[in-house]
């Protein structure tokens, strides 16, 4: 086990960006950066990608160690002649197939690259489980979040039917008002059984896909503007992007194979050394022997299909490039516009909030009707909920680009 936490280490120092990027300090409304690692070093996806890590060793392995083996032959024979005894014959020999000189250096390449797309791989495999921690957390928060804001307003139900039954036995207010309330406060009530509901979806849905963490309100803090130039950013993700590196890597993967290709138009030898006991063993053998395939039409094709395979993967290589690019550009805008959006949505709930209160008030002194009292709290609600909404979007939106710099929770290393 201790093997693989180095391995993930490994994997996760090959996800670094550069010298001088290092971790910003984690935000307080995200898990601390010691719980998020011990969460996605037990994520199964991350736990594949490890064993899959220490597979690519012993394929890197493999290639160093050639796939030609020595081979060992024996024969033994009876020599019957017409008069006479029978003589008893025997030959050995022992051959292997060597690669011929270039080839070696070439597979070991080919094992390093193995291995690097195995790092690279974990590396993506350890940013896609950091994003559905981020979402995960995030969808929790909100649902929190959001029952906190329908118990306030569960609150406000109850003090608006309090001022309409205060109203009736005043003599102020008719029954039919004091029913309009109360069936306000059943809604409302049914709306936090409903909340509460989600929340406990959304924590179970955190807490299976990644256990141990805590219970509790999770906090939600204000969200901060963008404060780099939308090119700092994209060079910062461009350089820290594992599915560009690893469709670099598969394109260097195809060049090396295209290379390998043509070095085995030229076919490995056989050589050996044999021996044989004939004639009584009145007479010893002793020889070499030497074999080498006739290439063919076979080899010339697979040179051609894996020079084929190199213009595939440097296409493969320019369109990922063009879809990080794309998800750049857009996670940057996310993240600025929602900010904007979150701003002008926590002010319509302020006033929302507000006309909530002074409503209520004019109400209590007979200045305003059920209608609009009731009216008044429905739209401080949808305003709170699409508030809240907008919070969590730009905070997600602006963690999401954190989280694909590798800012954040120890994805960024020397």
């Amino acid at each position: 086990m201790k093997r693989w936490w180095s391995l993930l280490l490994l994997g996760m120092a090959s996800c670094s960006i550069s010298a001088m990027d290092v971790d910003m300090p984690t935000p307080t409304d995200l898990p601390s950066t010691e719980s998020a690692q011990v969460w996605l070093r037990q994520d199964p996806a991350v736990q594949e990608a490890l064993a899959d890590m220490a597979g690519a060793g012993h394929v890197a392995g493999m290639l160093r160690a050639s796939p030609h083996e020595w081979t060992v032959k024996a024969t033994s024979q009876q020599r019957r002649y017409e008069a006479g005894p029978t003589s008893r014959e025997w030959a050995a020999q022992l051959e292997r197939t060597i690669r011929l000189p270039g080839k070696k250096a070439m597979d070991r390449q080919l094992g390093d690259v193995e291995v690097d797309l195995a790092q690279a791989r974990l590396g993506e495999a350890i940013h896609e489980a950091a994003r559905s921690l981020l979402d995960l957390w995030m969808a929790w928060a909100q649902t929190e979040h959001a029952k906190k804001l329908i118990a306030e307003q569960t609150t406000f139900a109850q003090s608006n039917l309090q001022a309409a039954k205060t109203r009736q036995r005043a003599g102020d207010a008719s029954r039919l008002e004091v029913n309009v309330a109360a069936g306000d406060l059943v809604e409302i009530q049914q709306r936090f059984a409903q909340a509460s509901a989600e929340a406990a979806k959304a924590q179970a849905r955190l807490r299976i896909r990644f256990p141990d963490v805590p219970s509790g309100l999770p906090t939600l803090s204000e969200p901060q503007p963008v404060a780099m130039p939308e090119q700092a950013w994209h060079e910062l993700v461009m350089a820290s992007s594992d599915p560009l590196r690893i469709a670099e890597l598969e394109m260097r993967k195809a060049e090396q194979q295209a290379d390998r290709a043509r070095a085995d138009r030229l076919p490995d030898p056989t050589v050996g050394v044999f021996t044989a006991s004939e004639a009584f063993s009145r007479e010893r053998i002793i020889g070499v022997s030497v074999s080498i395939p006739l290439p063919g039409g076979y080899r010339r094709e697979r040179l051609g299909q894996a020079l084929t395979a190199v213009d595939a993967a440097t296409a493969a290589r320019d369109r990922q490039q063009r879809v990080v690019e794309t998800e750049i550009a857009e996670a940057y805008a996310d993240a600025s516009g929602n900010h904007a959006r979150w701003q002008l949505a926590t002010k319509g709930a302020r006033h929302a909030a507000d006309t909530a209160r002074l409503t209520q008030r004019a109400y209590t002194l007979g200045e305003a009707d059920v209608q609009t009292l009731l009216l008044a709290r429905r739209q401080s609600l949808q305003a709170s909920e699409a508030a809240l909404d907008a919070r969590v979007t730009a905070l997600r939106a602006y963690y999401r680009l954190l989280i694909d710099a590798h800012r954040i929770w120890g994805l960024a290393h020397e």
